[in-house]
């Protein structure tokens, strides 16, 4: 089962660093017109502030989305490298943090704190799943 979840997961990185970094028509932007945000909530603060000036499709996209498409990491990375929740979070931050900066570096997508944030909490709350299994599993005898 773990070389399955491995191939999975690799796959689905590739995809997530795909939409990073080329997807959802990203290109190239130029200094003076790239965007980034380094203040933590101010992104967040907009979209529940002024919710009524974004369609709800960019609205899920940028904030349920941002949380979603990581849960799977906070499940299959706990189950491949049996890692305690403070480890994964700070591990799952750095990695995070690197690949926000690659898009500020790269003039790609954008660099925003917040993702960061959002991120992680998929990433937790996948955690909670994995673990919740694992304990749903340990009391079935399985």
């Amino acid at each position: 089962m773990k070389p399955l979840v491995a191939i999975i997961t690799i796959l689905y990185t590739g995809l997530l660093i795909y939409w990073m970094f080329i997807g959802f028509g990203r290109s190239q932007v130029s200094m003076d017109v790239y965007q980034y945000n380094v203040i933590p909530f101010e992104t967040l603060k907009m979209y529940f502030l002024h919710a009524d000036h974004f369609s709800l499709r960019n609205w899920l996209v940028n904030v349920v989305g941002n949380v979603a498409v990581f849960v799977p990491f906070g499940v299959a990375l706990p189950y491949l490298l049996r890692i305690k929740l403070v480890r994964f979070t700070m591990m799952f931050i750095s990695v995070l943090f690197m690949l926000e900066l690659l898009q500020l570096l790269l003039h790609r997508g954008s660099f925003d704190i917040d993702d960061v944030l959002l991120n992680t909490i998929g990433a937790i709350i996948g955690y909670m799943i994995y673990r919740l299994g694992a304990l749903l599993g340990r009391s079935e005898g399985v």
